[in-house]
């Protein structure tokens, strides 16, 4: 009786965790930027888009302020361009942080940071799979990135 209910209780385990569309997501933040952005046309994008690593020294411009530790993050914004464009992908040390990595961010990050453009708050989101959060600023194409890092297999 007792291996029946320890049966039970793994396969239960086994059924909530596949059943789960917030996976995690494995292979390196380029790679992963790149599927963000699978789908959408080249003439919807802003022109020479760029992927940079976030440090110490320019987090603040690409998140804010923040105080919460990562593995590593990316952004990727217009080398130069009067779209206001942010897609920053973070790593963090724990998927039990996100929540408040997210909140964080959220709090934090400044939509007006381009000299002569600024994003509505509604097109400011903050998103994430495990370990993995996702923040994108743009009036256009935040919903449709949100959407495809979320259905990203």
């Amino acid at each position: 009786m007792k291996k029946l209910g320890i049966l039970i209780i793994a396969m239960c385990t086994l059924l909530l965790a596949g059943c789960s569309n917030k996976k995690g997501l494995d292979g390196s933040l380029d790679d992963i930027m790149t599927k963000v952005y699978e789908g959408i046309p080249s003439d919807d994008l802003p022109s020479s888009l760029e992927t940079v690593k976030v440090t110490s020294e320019n987090q603040s411009y690409y998140l804010g302020d923040i105080t919460f530790d990562y593995k590593e993050a990316v952004a990727s914004e217009p080398l130069m361009s009067s779209i206001a464009h942010s897609v920053v992908l973070i790593r963090l040390n724990d998927a039990k942080d996100a929540d408040k990595a997210m909140k964080e961010i959220k709090e934090k990050v400044n939509p007006r940071k381009w000299v002569c453009v600024e994003v509505a708050e509604e097109n400011v989101i903050v998103v994430n799979r495990e370990d993995l959060v996702l923040l994108v600023m743009d009036d256009e194409l935040a919903q449709t990135i949100k959407d495809n890092f979320l259905n990203i297999e």
